[in-house]
């Protein structure tokens, strides 16, 4: 007869083991908290938004770069915003020390499908130097494309600012706790439906059943020395009584 397991029998062999589920639980969450707020280094991020239009739209058809130009041309400004050209310039004017390598992984740019509109997004340990970065940037190249492309396409729709990136976009601790803490639960009832399966001790009733497959006959309860202790003082009450 195949065996089923129910629902209570579930919650029995994690109540026999909740202390360890606890103890788990909080230390992996307790642990996580204290690395997120003391030990991780907070990142800021600030965004730029570029608008790529036409100029004069007034001139020959053949001359215009009309939206659909623009679009194909975003893939290409992508590419310059982050190319030398433009980053080795961005270094200068605000010092920075570190190689053109290590401040491009600090850039992303993005736009949605069919927008004009590009957003440079620059992320920094320090926030005033996020914000400074983006906007150099956006300057740097509105005023370099002209050079490069021989275009006036492009304008600063907005510019990065301390107020939306003042709080750090990650470490995240609440959301870092948040997933240590269903991640510590599922691993530690895991761990305690493992230790249940390799205990092979009979401790009641229900395991010779299961196990052995024989009818339970009678038991013998099981007293320890305390119990002892309390039966020989109570037998020695009564004997005092009766005297």
């Amino acid at each position: 007869m195949e065996e089923r397991i129910k629902i209570n029998d579930i919650l029995k062999i994690i109540k026999k083991r909740v202390v360890l589920l606890v103890i788990i639980v909080s230390l992996s969450v307790i642990a996580t908290g204290i690395i997120s707020y003391q030990f991780l280094t907070p990142i800021y991020e600030a965004s730029t938004q570029l608008l790529i239009n036409q100029k004069n739209p007034d001139q020959e058809s053949g001359k215009l770069l009309d939206v659909r130009t623009n679009l194909e041309l975003i893939n290409t400004y992508r590419v310059i915003i982050k190319s030398p050209v433009i980053l080795d310039k961005v270094k200068a004017e605000l010092n920075i020390e570190r190689s053109l390598k290590e401040l491009s992984k600090q850039i992303s740019i993005s736009s949605e499908q069919n927008s004009q509109v590009v957003t440079i997004s620059v992320q920094d340990k320090e926030q005033k130097m996020a914000v400074e970065i983006a906007d150099t940037i956006a300057n740097r190249f509105m005023n370099e494309i002209k050079v490069i492309m021989n275009v006036d396409n492009v304008t600063i729709l907005s510019k990065a600012n301390e107020e939306t990136s003042r709080d750090p976009i990650k470490p995240r601790p609440i959301l870092n706790m948040l997933i240590i803490f269903i991640a510590s639960l599922l691993i530690s009832i895991g761990l305690i439906f493992l230790l249940e399966y390799l205990d092979d001790t009979i401790k009641s009733e229900h395991d010779i059943k299961s196990t052995l497959d024989l009818p339970v006959l009678g038991s013998i309860p099981l007293k320890s020395a305390s119990d002892f202790q309390i039966e020989k003082n109570r037998k020695m009450k009564i004997r005092k009584g009766q005297e």
